[in-house]
Order: C-alpha cells, then structure tokens, then sequence
C-alpha cells in the first residue's frame, strides 16, 4: 500500500498546531499589509490581522511562491510514496492552478485537488483525504474522490460590514452606501467555486433566520440529511464570539438531530468580508469504507 501525505493550506482553517496533531503539513498563506509580507499562523495571529484590518491598513491576500511548494513536496516525497495536497478553490484563488503546473515537474507522485471548497469545509475534505488513504486508495484516487464530491457542502455567510465588499471592487461605492443607511445584512454563498450573493437581510436576526433557512433546504434536498450521521454542520464567525454563542445555540435548536461544531472563518475569506461575520457550513458525510471497498474493488476489472 502506496504511503500517501495528505496536505493542504492554511484557507481550511486548519492551525499549524492542530496540522501537527493530525500528522498532516499545512501551508501557510501569504498576506501583503501595507507593503510587508506575513504568513498566517506564523507571524500573523487572527488577532493580529483583525487589529489591522481595524486600522484600515492596506490587506492583501497572495498565493505560495513555487519554491515554497516545491521544498515541501521535496521534504514528504523523502518520506512518503505520494503527496495530495487540497488547496482551496480555483475559483477563489489562482493558488491551485499554480500547484496542478507545479505538480507535474513530479511525474505523478504530487496530487492536487479541485475540490472547489475554503475553510471548514476544505477542513472536512482533507479529513476525508485522510482516511481515504488509511483504507488503501492512491494519491489519483483519492483526488478522484475529493473532485467528485465537491458540490457536497455549502456555506452561508452573512456580513456585518459591507465596506471590505466595497474596498475589494466586489460592490460600487454608491451600493456600499446605500446599503450601510439602509442597515442591510447579505448574506452570502459558497457553494462550488464562487462566492456569490445570496439574499439581503434588513435586520441580522432575519439575516440568520434565511442563512438556517438556506441550509435546511441544502441538507434536504441536496444532502439527504436528517441527522449527524450523513452530514456535519458548524457555525462560523469572523472574529464575534459571542454573537457566534447565541447563533450557535438558534442553529442547534433549528437541528436537533445535528452535532453542530463551532469554527473560525479563515483570514482569506475575512480579509474580503471584514470582522463581524457569522456563517453556517456543512459537508456531506463520507461512508470512506464503502467508497474505498468500490474503487478498490475496480481495479482489476
């Protein structure tokens, strides 16, 4: 059985402390303030970057240089038969188009996945990458399996600010405006490569009314969930933890069947959004036994 390293970037939320409790490499992502270069979690804290970004200083996120990609490749192939590394999407980011060139100067042994997800649910798939290669899959399968499911989760996100919207070319001036008199709450979607408008909310309480609305018709109709065992759901703030308090709790109430997690949003979506973000996420659950067992099963055939 081929000994596949499973890693990703810092976009899935996942603390370099925690990467080294999972046994996994995490790449962290590059963030230009005014000038200077700093990697998160590395000598850039969330507290850190939220004080910025407070200050106004000018934040912008950059993609991994390829000697970055390539020390690190390097430094697992010395170790390990194979490398899948899940960046977060090419629909956000020009960094996993950048890592698939990359990749073939490895003649096979490197692995990138589109699977077209950020944070936590980037996070589940390399969970799910994970034990996939504990039951046997290859490096090309298990990206198979990740680029096939990758409409499999959604995210919701409803803003508390629309000035980073507007200082990113995403909404006019004149639109930032309005909707700061009018006190309106979007809410956002990710779901597959874009992040996309989803609905305007007058009030934050109706804002998290249509973000539990939204994910109750995913999970029912696109999920086939009823409960924990078929799909994972989180609450998600930027930097709000207490308005992440109550609206985890009204989450938990609206899924009583559901273990809800709680979770941060990764500094590249709020380097977009600005603090004060709450968001709802879920991934559909893997059966990785099954899945592993079929194509395993194929081989021969």
């Amino acid at each position: 059985m081929a000994r596949i390293a499973v890693m990703t970037d810092s976009n899935s939320g996942i603390t370099q402390k925690r990467a080294a409790d999972l046994g996994i490499k995490v790449i962290p992502m590059p963030f230009t303030i005014d000038g200077r270069t700093y990697y998160e979690d590395i000598n850039l804290t969330r507290s850190d970057f939220f004080r910025m970004q407070s200050e106004g200083k000018d934040i912008k996120t950059s993609q991994p240089m390829p000697e970055e990609l390539f020390e690190v490749w390097d430094g697992l192939l010395k170790e390990y038969d194979e490398v899948v590394h899940i960046p977060m999407s090419s629909g956000l980011s020009g960094s996993c188009q950048s890592a698939k060139l990359i990749a073939q100067e490895y003649e096979g042994r490197v692995h990138v996945a589109d699977n077209q997800r950020i944070s936590v649910t980037q996070m589940s798939s390399v969970l799910d990458a994970m034990k996939l290669a504990e039951y046997g899959l290859t490096g090309r399968e298990i990206v198979s399996v990740l680029e096939e499911t990758r409409f499999d989760s959604s995210i919701y996100i409803m803003l508390d600010t629309l000035v980073y919207l507007k200082k990113g070319g995403r909404i006019t001036p004149a639109a930032a405006a309005v909707g700061t008199l009018l006190r309106i709450k979007p809410v956002l979607m990710i779901k597959g490569e874009k992040l996309d408008a989803f609905s305007k909310a007058r009030t934050a309480s109706h804002g998290r009314l249509t973000m539990i609305s939204a994910m109750k018709n995913d999970i029912e109709k696109l999920y086939g969930g009823t409960d924990s065992e078929t799909v994972q759901l989180y609450t998600v703030d930027g930097q709000c933890p207490d308005e992440l308090g109550e609206f985890h709790e009204e989450v938990q109430n609206a899924f009583p069947g559901f273990h809800v997690l709680n979770d941060s949003l990764s500094l590249s979506v709020c380097c977009h959004i600005g603090p004060g973000a709450l968001a709802i996420a879920c991934s559909k659950k893997m059966d990785h036994k099954a899945v592993a067992e079929s194509i395993i099963s194929k081989r021969s055939e």
